[in-house]
């Protein structure tokens, strides 16, 4: 297998890799978008930090790639639409650079309050100025934190040992979670008025951007602190130019920008701001830690099947995977067979898990049965990667339930489809410790195998008509290898499950559907 590493990467990410006696590892860093593109299709993986730009005619390109690993945590370079399309994993380490970021704003939070750089270039050119550069303590000191994810925690906790008060705002966490880490959550409007500090530590989202504009400059105390040290844009940079003019915001301390590098941007004119050039990562042990990182994540990925840290599939560690791999391949054919039998465009889909299952993680379990359900009708352009962004695009509704409980089975996973034109249920379990078996084809009850060549059929139950099917296939040279037979007594309707080892022809299911008692023929496979 190929992988190209197209960025500077640490020696230690770059010897793990060349360290599989499967890889074949290129580093190349000065590629051209052209060479680039051109060369793309002969890798398996793509190792990245932020320089390269992963764009959507490079993936369309990427014929035979299958992961693109960003060291760090920052994947704005990545098309990862494009990328889940076409079923590639996107991996990136979220938690490699977490301490140093969270470091890097303390520090720029110390060097602000205390006028450091201004004083040190002074200083620097002969000067001793040492009234210009008084500063302020941050001792007791309020800072104001938007988004308490890994960093924000991190700056949270140092911050509270400078015995500064925290206080913070995120609206996908609870107050009462927030506090029970020692911050006190807040409003966001609360948060403007309170501060002394205010730094931002969320991704750079469509919420998010301009998050801290002229409205939300006009709500804060006069002589705030601002910093930002996670993505570009979430500070609007000409508001922020203007609060500082009009002596609302005291001084900024900027590591991002919209645009990097800020040639001669108008804030970096000021005597109150301080910036650095997308430092927050850029430390000895953060290099190391995410290079490692990723380099674990691509061997694991492509020897192992494990995915950990993507952001367009779910993580399943190999433990797991080797636990849940019974379950997952119940759930793939379960969603192919409702496929296969059912006609119409794809509505609703509703799965419920009973019993055993329900102790385990069942996102990837759900993502299995999506993929079986549309491989049929997509082919090999479903994966385990992409299924949930074809779902979308054709506005499947899926809901997903629990029960604890078992009735039958120590596990069951019911799955039913609804479709433009009609709707239908089946529900299976696992044998033993592997083997799967569906129990349930809507009203009616089974326990068959699920693999091979299946024959599906409804009949009237009378007397010779199982006898003369069996007699059809027989005469057309199908050898019946496995034979289930359901009933619903009230109907006086049976189904027959075969299990056949050739294929049934056309022809041969039409003879079957002339018959005078059978109704349904379908055939299955899985």
């Amino acid at each position: 297998m190929k992988v190209l590493v197209s960025d500077n990467l640490a020696d230690s990410g770059i010897e793990k890799l060349m360290s599989v006696p499967e890889f074949e590892v290129e580093v190349n860093t000065s590629l051209t978008k052209e060479e680039f593109q051109q060369i793309i299709k002969e890798y398996d993986a793509l190792v990245i930090r932020s320089a390269t730009k992963v764009t959507a005619d490079v993936i369309e390109a990427a014929d035979n790639l299958k992961v693109i690993a960003r060291a760090g945590i920052g994947l704005d370079n990545v098309d990862i639409e494009a990328a889940s399309k076409r079923g590639i994993v996107v991996m990136n380490t979220p938690e490699g650079n977490v301490i140093t970021t969270a470091e890097h704003t303390i520090a720029m939070m110390l060097s602000l309050s205390r006028n450091i750089p201004q004083a040190t270039q002074s200083l620097k050119v002969g000067k001793w100025e040492k009234k210009r550069f008084r500063g302020k303590e941050v001792f007791n000191k309020v800072l104001g934190i938007i988004g308490v994810g890994r960093i924000g925690r991190v700056v949270a906790d140092r911050a509270k040992g400078l015995k500064m008060h925290v206080i913070a705002y995120d609206p996908y966490i609870s107050t009462e979670v927030i506090d029970k880490m020692g911050i006190e959550g807040v409003a966001l409007d609360e948060l403007f008025a309170r501060s002394d500090y205010i730094t931002v530590h969320t991704p750079m989202t469509q919420e998010t951007r301009n998050i801290l504009n002229a409205e939300a400059f006009a709500k804060m105390k006069k002589g705030v602190f601002i910093l930002n040290c996670a993505r570009g844009g979430i500070v609007n940079e000409d508001d922020l130019l203007k609060a500082i003019e009009s002596g609302i915001v005291a001084g900024a301390a900027m590591d991002v920008f919209v645009v990097e590098p800020p040639k001669d941007h108008p804030l970096l004119a000021l005597d109150q701001v301080i910036a650095t050039p997308h430092l927050g990562a850029s430390t000895d042990e953060a290099q190391e830690n995410v290079a490692t990182a990723v380099a674990d994540q691509v061997i694991d990925y492509l020897l192992r099947g494990t995915i950990r840290n993507a952001v367009n599939a779910p993580n399943i560690d190999g433990a797991v995977l080797a636990r849940l791999r019974p379950y997952l391949t119940l759930a793939e054919k379960l969603g192919s067979l409702l496929a296969q039998i059912t006609r119409g465009a794809i509505q609703e889909i509703a799965i419920e898990y009973v019993g055993e299952v329900t102790k385990e993680d069942t996102q990837p379990l759900t993502i299995s049965i999506l993929k079986g359900l549309l491989t049929p009708i997509l082919g090999d352009m479903v994966n385990f990667v992409n299924v949930p962004v074809m779902v979308k695009e054709r506005n499947i509704k899926v809901t997903e339930s629990m029960r604890t409980e078992a009735e039958d089975f120590t596990t069951l996973i019911n799955v039913s489809i609804k479709t433009s034109e009609e709707r239908n249920l089946v529900a299976g379990t696992i044998f033993g410790k592997k083997d799967p078996r569906i129990v349930r084809i809507n009203d009616f009850r089974m326990e068959s195998a699920m693999e091979g060549n299946l024959l599906l059929i409804y009949n009237i139950d009378t007397p010779g008509t199982i006898g003369a099917i069996g007699t059809c296939l027989g005469r057309n040279k199908i050898n019946i290898s496995m034979m289930d037979v359901g009933q619903v007594l009230e109907r006086g309707q049976n189904i027959i499950f075969l299990q056949t080892d050739s294929v049934v022809p056309k022809e041969v299911v039409q003879e079957l559907l002339a018959m005078e008692n059978v109704n349904v023929v379908q055939t299955v496979k899985l």
